[in-house]
């Protein structure tokens, strides 16, 4: 028996954030880029948006987190999954990457880059 698979993304959601494992980072800030993907069977075709994912809650989530100061942008993105599956459960697969832009360290460097997945047990 065939089934769809359905893929709802936010990606290059642009964002101002305190996230650094250093103070003078927490005080001064950076910008990051953040993409949000997600997969699962979907639950329905009725033109409905209780069938599947709204990547205005996506947007939320992704939002809300940054405002919340972490060391580690790996901590950032456990807490968007966790989010992420907790208003969707239904959701099979989650990935999010976080770009840091500019890092501060000495060099030229475009970005620092962090990505997590979920996948379901199910």
């Amino acid at each position: 028996m065939s089934q769809y698979k359905q893929t709802v993304s936010l990606k290059d959601v642009k964002c101002f954030a305190l996230h650094g494992y250093y103070p003078e980072e927490q005080l001064i800030g950076n910008h990051f880029i953040i993409d949000l993907e997600t997969e699962f069977i979907p639950q329905g075709f009725d033109d409905e948006l209780a069938q599947t994912v709204n990547y205005e809650d996506l947007n939320e989530i992704i939002l809300n987190e940054m405002k919340n100061t972490q060391k580690l942008l790996e901590t950032v993105l456990k807490n968007i999954i966790s989010k992420v599956i907790n208003i969707y459960p239904f959701v099979d697969h989650v990935n999010v990457n976080i770009k840091k832009l500019n890092p501060p360290m000495p060099g030229q460097i475009g970005y620092s880059f962090v990505q997590l997945s979920y996948t379901s047990a199910k």
